[in-house]
């Protein structure tokens, strides 16, 4: 929907809803929400790869929304700024502010840039002594280096962030390799007010399904505009400035040098485009150049991927998902399916991972063969790596080890279902080598390599770091995180692997990096971040777990208001925000972790600041739906839906914090649609609250969600999950909200425009609030604070007052105020 669109169906709904707080002028949230939104964020670290250094990186705002109204170009599934030639503002998290603090010492050290300076994609040169980023200018982006010594300095100008981060560093620390605007691209081309011709498409009897997507090309005009925008030149550039061209301009989506600096690894995209598919499956060429631009192979040169299955694991045939392997000086590594893109195909392994070492003039070798679609490989040496596949169907991951100096030998580490957060043994630790590469750390031995993981329990998440054995066996526990704390390993900072750089945070404290020994100790405090939101302060979270209809145990994360006190207060109006989720295995989705010791602050858009309006929340209450031996989950989705949210109610009820007379239930995108399920298919609440959803699932009938069946396959089960099917029986109030120019596959604006003319049509209370300009998920300072305001005047109106009588009964006085 259009910017203008989207203002007059705002005003349009204003006008047309009597109870709809007049004007269309941008509301101010409540007071105290809108004090804790204007508190700077908390600053985010990036440790150096020597272990010697954070850098310390202060992060906007939230925009406003003059800075996110900017004129955008939406081509290809992107968005970009046509002024900078990078992606728009709604793509990238800008910084601020950047200082250097010495681990050992804790000397600081404030980086000296240019007053406004916006920048992004910090970037540690391999060998740990300095960062670089771009930076957002008036006329583009430019490349910048900071010392430790707190200086700072552009070395180029024109970058081309049209696909993404627009540089990488070279292994020798000095040079870097960035995309740049190709030299006298001249003026961007004017359209014609006047059409040459009808857009024309066609299909040949082929089967070319494609899922509902966003931002595509839609005429002869846009794929001019993608060539000009996109097409960069990729130069190399050493730490004075001086600018070396490699090779030919290009639609360059990916490049990569290898480890020992001799090679450069490109994506390119060609032609023929499409206009109902994105960018990355237009046709692509991967080869492999010498440094200085000079062809050496051509990997594959595939056409459009317009043929592949509609199945989540469905992937293209031939040559894929190219990288250099880490710990070789030039040895490329790609992915190929064996069941030809398919993964119902019915076979043994669907995958196998192949290598080639320079020059690249040998056959290659094959490394490893998966059972389900490759996922990622995990580098060590020459005697270890992991490889990793994934299946969505059954939620399964395998995990090989294999010996790249002896390839196609696969032993298998592991075989879990990845939602299994109590069973999950956690990651190999990754750190970047001498050529600035990702590879496992090993231990001094050298016979096994670090792992950390989450530590999921019921009694809470409880991070550690441990040993896995290279041979095989049990991993040995060195160190875990104790309550109160919630305590992540960032780095190991000695070779021995006895001292650790973690970051803690509980209930109280505010997260912030800490030193400690791994046998025990004290912790030494390196940064001390302060709590960006006291007013949160007050409020108490617990987990609540209670049982389903069917003996299945959920939970959730029950908030309370500061200054709350039950026998005093008594039963409160009461929010369950949530998400629904899909699983394969009933134990696995019944699991409980504890999130007491985890530091909660709302930023954005969040319903938590609903605490500070005396509101209670139950906060991502699980909404499972299960689907066992096979069986499609989607089709007992209402029954499931129904079941949880019942169990929910009751706990809250049970529990003598929420009134069951004053529930509400919200969500956004997936949540959203559940949200106007569960007002259509029970009467357990009073008002609802769906952001940026999607209602009518004829609308996206290659599937959506965790739906890989397609409309024509599965038309009973898209019929009753539409909410819009039964858009008559939703009587509670409602409020839409969504996004003007969502960005999200499958949650068009026109999905909550429908949805409310159907709403109106049948005379439910209803508003419909369009936010101009806004992406899938709301940025804007004055977005947000609108959002913030709506859902607090919505809940205020309908579901906080004590009132007796139907649902139509309490709509009706809350309409007269």
């Amino acid at each position: 929907m259009r910017v203008g669109a989207c203002l007059i169906a705002l005003l349009l709904t204003t006008a047309a809803s009597a109870q709809t707080p007049g004007g269309s002028a941008y509301h101010r949230a409540p007071d105290a929400i809108a004090k804790a939104l204007e508190t700077p964020p908390t600053p985010f670290v990036t440790v150096s790869p020597d272990h010697r250094t954070l850098a310390i990186l202060g992060r906007e705002n939230l925009p406003s929304i003059a800075n996110l109204s900017k004129p955008i170009l939406r081509l290809g599934g992107y968005r970009i700024d046509p002024a900078t030639n990078g992606q728009a503002e709604v793509r990238v998290q800008w910084l601020n502010a950047l200082s250097f603090k010495d681990v050992g010492s804790g000397r600081t050290v404030a980086v000296k840039l240019p007053a406004g300076l916006r920048f992004a994609a910090p970037n540690w040169s391999p060998d740990g002594t300095r960062l670089a980023f771009y930076a957002q200018q008036a006329d583009g982006l430019s490349l910048w280096i900071a010392e430790r010594d707190g200086s700072a300095r552009a070395v180029a100008k024109g970058l081309n962030g049209t696909f993404g981060t627009p540089f990488a560093w070279m292994p020798d620390s000095k040079t870097l390799v960035a995309n740049t605007v190709p030299a006298g691209r001249g003026a961007a081309p004017v359209a014609s007010s006047t059409p040459t011709g009808p857009v024309i498409q066609e299909s040949a009897g082929r089967t070319s399904a494609a899922r509902t997507y966003e931002d595509l090309l839609g005429d002869a005009h846009d794929e001019a505009l993608f060539d000009h925008y996109f097409t960069g030149q990729l130069v190399r550039i050493d730490l004075t400035g001086a600018a070396q061209p490699i090779g030919t301009p290009g639609l360059i989506t990916e490049f990569s040098v290898s480890p020992d600096g001799r090679y450069l690894l490109t994506e390119r995209l060609k032609r023929p485009y499409s206009y109902l598919l994105p960018a990355r499956f237009f046709p692509t060429e991967i080869a492999v150049s010498t440094i200085g631009g000079q062809p050496v192979k051509t990997l594959v040169d595939r056409p459009l991927a317009d043929d592949l299955p509609v199945d989540f694991d469905a992937t293209v045939k031939g040559p894929r998902e190219a990288m250099w392997r880490s710990d070789a000086p030039a040895t490329l590594v790609w992915a190929e399916a064996l069941d030809g893109g398919n993964p119902r195909a019915k076979i043994a392994f669907h995958d196998k991972v192949m290598m080639q070492p320079a020059p690249f003039d040998a056959a290659p070798v094959e490394l490893a063969q998966t059972p389900a679609r490759y996922a990622e490989t995990l580098w060590g040496d020459d005697g270890f790596a992991v490889v990793v596949d994934r299946e969505w169907r059954t939620r399964t991951e395998h995990r090989l080890a294999v010996a790249p100096s002896r390839p196609g030998q696969t032993r298998t580490i592991s075989t879990l279902n990845y939602q299994d957060r109590y069973g999950d043994p956690g990651e190999p630790m990754v750190e970047d080598n001498a050529a600035g590469k990702p590879v496992m750390r090993f231990t001094p031995a050298h016979d096994g390599v670090y792992v950390t993981g989450d530590g999921a329990t019921k009694a809470g998440a409880f991070p550690f770091l441990a040993t896995m054995p290279l041979a095989g066996g049990e991993h040995t526990r060195l160190w875990t995180a104790k309550a109160p704390y919630y305590e992540t390993v960032v780095a190991l900072l000695d070779e021995r692997g006895q001292r650790i750089l973690t970051r803690r945070e509980s209930a109280k404290l505010a997260p912030n990096y800490m030193i400690r020994g791994v046998k025990g100790g004290g912790a030494k405090a390196v940064t001390a971040f302060a709590d960006p939101a006291p007013v949160f302060a007050g409020v108490t979270q617990r987990t609540i777990t209670y049982p389903r209809a069917d003996g299945l145990p959920l939970s959730g994360s029950l908030y309370l208001p500061a200054g709350y006190d039950a026998k005093r207060d008594g039963p409160l109006p009461t929010l369950l925000w949530a998400y629904p989720a899909e699983f394969t295995d009933a134990k696995v989705a019944g699991q409980t972790v504890d999130q007491g010791n985890r530091f909660v602050r709302p930023r954005g858009i969040s319903h938590l600041f609903l605490l500070t309006q005396g509101y209670a929340i139950l906060d991502n209450p699980s909404m499972p739906i299960i689907g066992e031996g096979g069986v499609e989950a989607n089709d007992t989705y209402v029954k499931q839906l129904q079941q949880d949210a019942q169990a929910a109610v009751d706990a809250v009820v049970k529990l003598g914090v929420g009134d069951r007379s004053r529930m509400a239930v919200g969500g956004h995108s997936y949540g959203a649609f559940m949200t106007a399920n569960l007002l259509a298919h029970t009467d357990l609440f009073r008002a609802g609250i769906a952001r940026s959803g999607a209602y009518n699932r004829t609308l996206t009938p290659f599937g959506f969600q965790a739906e890989q069946r397609t409309y024509w396959q599965a038309t009973p089960t898209y019929t009753e999950m539409s909410p819009f099917t039964y858009a008559d029986r939703i009587k509670a109030p409602i409020l839409l909200i969504h996004g003007g120019a969502d960005d999200n596959s499958g949650t068009f604006p026109i999905q909550s425009e429908r949805m409310y003319a159907a709403l109106k049509g049948n005379g439910a209370t209803v508003r419909y609030v369009v936010l101009p300009n806004e992406p899938h998920g709301y940025r804007a300072l004055e977005s947000t604070e609108e959002t913030l305001w709506q859902m607090t005047d919505w809940l205020d109106r309908y579901v906080k007052p004590k009132q007796s009588g139907s649902t139509a009964t309490v709509a009706a006085a809350a309409a007269e105020k």
